[in-house]
């Protein structure tokens, strides 16, 4: 990775339209003062977690997690995302949900994107737009570079993430079988092309930010 073209840190994305179910959110890398969140954020989560995901169990878990999205940021493999809610004065709120873009370099064709939603926060629709969000940054970000399409992968019980797929344009395109031990069940695969008709928010420019979509 060419470290010079990768994203800061102080990257900030938005989504500063609120619905009728949610607040308008703001995504921002995330920080050691995230912690306490983020162990409540896994707490009583009734799903099953996917394959290959941390257990988040206490603050020093946590903050191994997030020392690792850092240290991975730095680098250029991976840039997770804190969603936050947006209070009416701009300050940020409580954590809702993660959104994260691996494997982005420049010359890559693809690359993946996924994402969680804190048990409190789920059906209010904040995975589409976190997603949306992160979409159209990483389109605006890597494709000038090469990047042509993004991949979801989500197990094929998971039905809430298919439907966070179908409301983002990520249209599905096949199974993958499963491969024990790290992927007991077979899995959905995603995919949203660069080259959609021009029908997503355009991108927001602001002091502060890097960008942000008019979601």
């Amino acid at each position: 990775m060419n470290t010079s073209l990768t994203p800061r840190t102080s990257t900030v994305l938005r989504c500063p339209a609120a619905t009728a179910t949610a607040p308008a959110l703001l995504l921002r890398a995330w920080r050691e003062e995230d912690v306490t969140a983020l162990v409540e954020g896994h707490r009583d989560d009734p799903t099953e977690a996917p394959p290959g995901a941390p257990s988040i169990r206490n603050e020093p878990d946590a903050l191994r997690w997030i020392n690792l999205q850092q240290q991975a940021w730095a680098v250029g493999t991976r840039y997770a995302f804190a969603v936050l809610e947006t209070h009416p004065d701009d300050s940020e709120g409580a954590l809702l949900a993660h959104v994260v873009l691996k494997d982005a370099a420049p010359g890559n064709p693809s690359a993946e994107v996924g994402y969680w939603t804190a048990p409190r926060a789920r059906g209010r629709g904040i995975a589409p737009r976190a997603l949306e969000a992160l979409t159209t940054w990483t389109f605006t970000t890597f494709a000038p570079t090469g990047l042509t399409h993004l991949n979801l992968l989500h197990q094929v019980t998971n039905d809430a993430s298919c439907r966070v797929a179908q409301k983002t344009a990520y249209a599905y395109s096949h199974t993958l079988p499963p491969y024990p031990p790290m992927y007991p069940r077979a899995g959905h695969v995603h995919v949203r092309h660069v080259d959609l008709p021009a029908t997503r928010p355009a991108l927001r420019f602001a002091p502060g930010d890097d960008a942000g979509p008019d979601t």
